[in-house]
């Protein structure tokens, strides 16, 4: 797969697991208790590894493919 489309890829995971997180952050105050466990435990930490993925993403794929010599 070329780069362009991984980034692509983890692109658009990131827009569409953002946006429950802008519902949670949106939403009235009654409705936060149902939706805290999931924006804790899924969607947070998709977004933050796709976010890592995407910027430091060469460094992690050149350590990875690394011949050991």
């Amino acid at each position: 797969m070329s780069q362009s489309t991984t980034r692509s890829i983890l692109r658009w995971i990131h827009i569409l697991f953002s946006i429950p997180i802008i519902g949670y952050v949106y939403s009235p105050f009654e409705e936060i208790p149902k939706y805290a466990a999931p924006t804790r435990y899924v969607f947070l930490p998709v977004l933050i590894l796709t976010g890592l993925l995407m910027w430091k993403g060469h460094v992690l794929r050149r350590l990875i493919s690394k011949p050991s010599v």
